[in-house]
């Protein structure tokens, strides 16, 4: 058996040292997408150029293959590099569009209490403005609205649908009747696990606490768990490591994040509960004031309305989207409280409404329905990896 050259300790301190100089080396990359930012300004060119990602990371996968790394290893590290720089050329571009925004500290309201997914995705989405949050913690969905409805929250987060379980109708409900605009979106993954306070076994379990929306989402594993388990709703995956962590009882537990559970002193008893590996959240930000977007950065737009209570009217608005070219991504439909029958259509589309275009096609939806109003055009931060073949 052939002996390192090195002891362990030199070793580690030779890794330590690489990974110094590769922070440094992504530092320095930061700072050149941002001067790439400063130049599309001059030219008008969109943030991404994805001919351009594509044979960046082709060439990247070959020059990889000459130092032995695998293909899928340099694109999966490019990828989140790409990502980050996306989004770093974004957020510059919308801090000179809102200059008004540009802050180091805002309040945020959201659902439930540290730990909560709401919590995780506001603490995400703040940090690549580089704005420092002031949370707020919220019983409902209402209470989020009205913290910045009020001016006690400059911002609110919101979860509006799940890869499981859908569109989160409470959340559509509440938007029908606010003045707040959105103003940004996250998706977030969801990491579902089995929390506990003490060493336990999962037959023990009696009783599992969760807020309704993972409930839902892991209700394979719960019903395997026996038809004699209980399911105890809470307000928040954070007020229930809450409860579970108060009781300290081998018989209950809380389906929620895993680091989340560690800042209540829970332990995981079990990973990936959820029915979908793939479980993804996504949130909105909404404010008081819409926010202006770069046309150079991808928007969405989000609108409500109401069409006419006659065959094909929703066809015909929809004609509109496709005739102009516009991709539509989300159509939700909720009922009209206090209207028996009569349906609010929620609509996500690819667009800027300071485009011409998305104008043109507020003009015409505005002759076909009986009522619309636009919720806001923000920024989209999914930034879909290029693919190449490897």
């Amino acid at each position: 058996m052939t002996k390192p050259t090195l002891s362990l300790d030199e070793i580690r301190v030779g890794v330590s040292n690489i990974d110094q100089q590769i922070l440094s080396l992504l530092a320095d990359r930061r700072k050149l997408s941002l001067e790439v930012a400063k130049s599309k300004i001059q030219t008008q060119k969109p943030v991404r150029d994805v001919e351009r990602e594509q044979a960046l990371l082709e060439k990247l996968v070959a020059d990889g293959r000459t130092h032995e790394l695998d293909p899928q290893y340099v694109t999966k590290i490019f990828h989140t590099i790409v990502e980050d720089s996306v989004l770093y050329q974004q957020a510059f571009l919308q801090r000179l569009a809102n200059p008004d925004n540009d802050q180091p500290l805002a309040r945020v309201s959201f659902l439930g209490g540290k730990g909560s997914y709401s919590n995780l995705a506001a603490r995400n989405f703040f940090a690549r403005k580089h704005t420092k949050p002031a949370e707020i913690q919220c019983q409902s969905f209402k209470e989020v609205l009205e913290m910045v409805e009020t001016g006690n929250a400059d911002y609110g987060v919101l979860p509006i649908e799940n890869t499981s379980s859908g569109s989160i109708n409470d959340v559509y409900d509440q938007l029908q009747h606010t003045r707040l605009s959105i103003v940004g979106e996250i998706t977030l993954p969801i990491e579902h696990c089995l929390l506990t306070a003490v060493d336990t076994e999962i037959d023990k379990i009696e009783v599992l606490y969760s807020h309704p929306q993972p409930h839902q989402q892991c209700s394979e594993f719960v019903r395997s768990l026996g038809t004699d388990i209980k399911q105890e709703y809470c307000s928040s995956t954070a007020e229930a490591m809450k409860v579970v962590a108060e009781m300290a009882s081998p018989t209950v537990a809380a389906i929620g994040n895993a680091s989340s559970g560690e800042l209540y002193g829970l332990k995981s008893l079990k990973f990936g509960i959820a029915n979908q590996q793939e479980n993804h959240t996504r949130f909105i930000v909404v404010a008081r004031k819409p926010v202006d977007v770069n046309g150079l950065i991808p928007a969405k737009t989000t609108f409500i309305m109401s069409t006419g209570q006659t065959a094909g009217s929703l066809v015909e608005c929809l004609l509109v989207l496709r005739n102009h070219g516009i991709n539509m991504t989300k159509l939700e439909s909720r009922p009209v409280l206090g209207n028996p029958w009569e349906e609010m259509f929620y609509v996500d589309v690819e667009g800027n409404m300071r485009s011409d275009t998305m104008k043109l096609v507020m003009e015409e939806l505005i002759k076909l329905t009986r009522y619309i109003k636009v919720l806001g055009t923000y920024p989209i931060e999914n930034v879909t990896p290029t693919e190449i073949d490897v």
